[in-house]
C-alpha cells in the first residue's frame, strides 16, 4: 500500500470516528428529555391520586378508653407517719469508778440478763480501800468495848460509894440524938458527919465516871458508824468494778476496749435495749391532735379510742411487719417550732427483729367514711389546682367534669363533690379524649385485675 492510500485511509477514519461520537451525544441527550417528560407524568398522576384518595377518606374510628363506675362503700380512712424505732428502756452502762477495764464479758449484739457481767475493772485498789476500812472498824469496834467495860467499872465504884455513904449517913443518924443526949462526945458526931459529907462526894465523882463512860461509848458508837459507812463505801465502789447489766435486753457494741482508762466522767461503755416490746416513735401535725381529740367527748371515750388503736409499722424495704402495735403514749407538748406532738406506739418484738433505729411508716386508721364515691387516682386530672375527670354518658359521649377530690385510699381516690354513685368515668386513655367525644368504653383492665385477686 502506498503512503497517500495509508493517508486517506487515516483521514476516513478519524471522520467517521467524529460522527460516531456526535451520534452518542445527541442520542444521550434525547433519551434525558424523555426521562424528565415521564418523570413529570408520574408526579402529575401521584398528586392527582393523593387528591382524589383525600377527597373521599373516612372519618376517624371512635377511640377505644378504658372505663369504671364510680363505686360508694364505708371505707377506712388510714394516715400514715414517718417512725423511727427505739428501746422502752435505753440502760448507758458507764463506769461509777475510775480504773482499767480488765476484761469483756458479754458478746457485742447478744441477748443479755438482768445482773449479767458485761465488763470488769481493775478491783485491787478498790480491795485495799476496802480492807483498811474493816481494820478501821475492828479498832473502832474495840475501841466500843473499852469504853463499856470502863462504863462498868464506874458502876461498881458508885456501888461501893453509895454503900459507904448509906453507912456514914446511918452513923449521922445515931450520933445525932446520942449528942443531944450528951451520951457521946460532939467531936465523934461532927466525925460522922464529914464522914457522910465525904462519901456523898465519892457518890457524886462515881456517877460523874459513869457519865465520862458512857460518853466514851457514844464516842466509840460514832467513830464505828463513821468507819461502817467508810467500809460500806469501800465495798460498793468494789462493786462497782463490776458492770452488769440493770436490765433484760440487747447489748450493743463496746464503746472501750480493754486497756482502757475508764472513769465516771467518761461516756457510756456500752448500751442495753429492751426490745421487746419496742417503741416506735412518730409525730403527728397539731391538726390531726385536734382533729383525733375533738372526736371524743369525755377522757374515757378518749381513752378507750386509743387503747383501740391498730398500729401498722411498714419497714424500710416496703414489707408491712407482721405484728400489729398499740399506742403507747403522746408527749406532753406541741413543739413551738414544728407544730407537732411526739407519740409512740408499741410493737411486739419477741424474735428480736426490730432494732433501735430502723426508719418506717406507721399506719392506722382513724376514722371510717361513710357512703365515700372512690375512683381510680389515674382516672383524675390535676390543672392548675384543678381537678377532672372525662364522664361517659349513656351514648358514650365525653363530659368534662370538675370534681373535688379528698383522701388516698390505695390506689384509689374519694371524690367529695362532682360524681354520683354508678358514673361511668375514664380511667385508662384519659389523654385522649375531649369533651364532645364519642369513644368505645372498654372494662378498666386494673379494676378487673383486682377483682380477680
Amino acid at each position: 500500500m502506498t503512503e497517500r492510500q495509508s493517508a486517506a485511509n487515516m483521514l476516513r477514519y478519524d471522520l467517521e470516528s467524529g460522527n460516531v461520537i456526535r451520534n452518542h451525544r445527541a442520542l444521550k441527550h434525547q433519551c434525558a428529555v424523555w426521562m424528565t417528560i415521564c418523570l413529570i407524568a408520574v408526579t402529575v398522576s401521584i398528586s392527582a391520586g393523593c387528591s382524589s384518595s383525600t377527597q373521599v377518606a373516612k372519618a376517624p374510628d371512635p377511640t377505644t378508653v378504658e372505663v369504671v363506675e364510680v363505686a360508694q362503700k364505708d371505707v377506712p380512712i388510714y394516715t400514715e407517719w414517718i417512725g423511727t424505732t427505739d428501746g422502752v428502756v435505753n440502760a448507758d452502762i458507764k463506769a461509777q469508778v475510775s480504773g482499767y477495764l480488765l476484761k469483756q464479758d458479754y458478746t457485742e449484739g447478744s441477748f443479755v440478763k438482768k445482773g449479767q457481767l458485761l465488763f470488769e475493772i481493775d478491783p485491787r485498789p478498790f480491795q485495799a480501800v476496802l480492807d483498811q476500812g474493816e481494820g478501821q472498824l475492828a479498832q473502832a469496834n474495840g475501841q466500843v468495848a473499852q469504853a463499856k467495860a470502863q462504863l462498868t467499872q464506874a458502876e461498881a465504884q458508885l456501888a461501893v460509894v453509895e454503900a459507904n455513904q448509906v453507912r456514914t449517913q446511918l452513923d449521922v443518924d445515931r450520933y445525932t440524938p446520942l449528942a443531944k443526949q450528951q451520951a457521946i462526945s460532939q467531936q465523934d458526931l461532927d466525925n460522922a458527919t464529914q464522914n457522910n459529907v465525904a462519901a456523898r462526894a465519892q457518890v457524886q465523882a462515881a456517877k460523874a465516871q459513869i457519865e465520862t463512860a458512857r460518853a466514851q461509848i457514844q464516842a466509840a458508837n460514832a467513830a464505828v458508824q463513821a468507819v461502817t459507812a467508810t467500809v460500806e463505801t469501800a465495798r460498793l465502789n468494789l462493786s462497782f468494778t463490776r458492770l452488769t447489766s440493770p436490765i433484760d435486753g440487747l447489748a450493743g457494741m463496746a464503746q472501750q476496749q480493754v486497756g482502757a482508762l475508764v472513769s465516771s466522767a467518761s461516756g457510756p461503755v456500752t448500751t442495753v435495749s429492751t426490745v421487746d416490746p419496742i417503741k416506735v416513735n412518730f409525730t403527728a401535725s397539731e391538726q390531726e391532735y385536734l382533729d383525733f381529740h375533738r372526736r371524743y367527748s369525755t377522757p374515757a371515750t378518749l381513752d378507750a379510742a386509743r387503747r383501740g388503736l391498730r398500729l401498722e409499722l411498714i419497714l424500710a424495704d416496703g414489707t408491712v411487719y407482721p405484728r400489729i402495735g398499740t399506742y403507747y403514749f403522746a408527749d406532753r407538748e406541741i413543739g413551738p417550732g414544728t407544730g407537732t406532738i411526739r407519740v409512740a406506739g408499741l410493737f411486739p418484738n419477741p424474735d428480736n427483729f426490730l432494732r433501735p433505729g430502723q426508719y418506717g411508716r406507721v399506719r392506722t386508721s382513724i376514722r371510717t367514711k361513710e357512703g365515700a364515691l372512690l375512683i381510680p387516682q389515674r382516672a383524675v386530672t390535676e390543672m392548675q389546682g384543678t381537678y377532672q375527670v372525662a364522664v361517659i354518658n349513656g351514648d358514650n359521649k365525653i363530659g368534662i367534669r370538675n370534681v373535688k377530690p379528698s383522701d388516698r385510699v390505695g390506689n384509689l381516690w374519694i371524690i367529695d363533690e362532682g360524681l354520683k354513685p354508678g358514673e361511668r368515668v375514664v380511667a385508662e386513655g384519659v389523654q385522649k379524649v375531649g369533651a364532645g367525644m364519642t369513644v368505645i368504653p372498654t372494662p378498666y383492665a386494673a379494676t378487673a385485675a383486682s377483682e380477680g385477686k
